[in-house]
């Protein structure tokens, strides 16, 4: 079985360097190996070949043989990494929070403890008779956070 910390090595002696960042790593135990990279400007198909004949080059199928998948993070998938969040600072995301609330806002900072998101919302505004509609900053602990995913509109 190939080792999934050697995977791990060969990867990050090829991110190192470029804007790229690992988002997620598997290796089964039958040796189908995915790698999923991200970075802030999208996945170029021609790195990803790259990565795949790097990995490639350092893996012998003569030792072990394997299968071998490697992508991009995806578009509207789930964030699985902080540096997905802090890449994604000043777009709409929606959050599923740990009680299973959809919140869907612009994403104002993103860090390990906590995330900002501004939402509208009614507001009861002194003065006036009726609700207004206002953005409103919630400040959420990652620890409540099950999952994020840039928000795709297409208006």
């Amino acid at each position: 079985m190939i080792e999934k910390a050697k995977v791990q090595a060969l990867v990050e002696q090829w991110l190192e360097g470029k804007e790229y960042f690992l988002t997620d790593l598997t290796v089964t135990p039958d040796d189908c190996i995915t790698v999923e990279i991200d970075q802030a400007d999208g996945v170029w198909i021609e790195d990803c070949v790259q990565l795949s004949r790097f990995i490639e080059e350092h893996l012998s199928r003569d030792e072990e043989d394997y299968e071998l998948e490697v992508g991009s993070a995806g578009l509207g998938q789930p964030f699985k990494v902080l540096r997905q969040w802090e890449n994604h600072v000043g777009k709409q995301v929606e959050i599923v929070t740990a009680d299973n609330r959809k919140l869907k806002g612009t994403l104002r900072e993103a860090n390990a403890e906590n995330i900002v998101l501004a939402t509208r919302q009614k507001v009861q505004v002194e003065g006036k008779k009726r609700p207004v509609m206002q953005d409103v900053d919630l400040n959420l602990p990652m620890s409540e956070v099950r999952s994020g995913r840039y928000l795709i509109d297409f208006k």
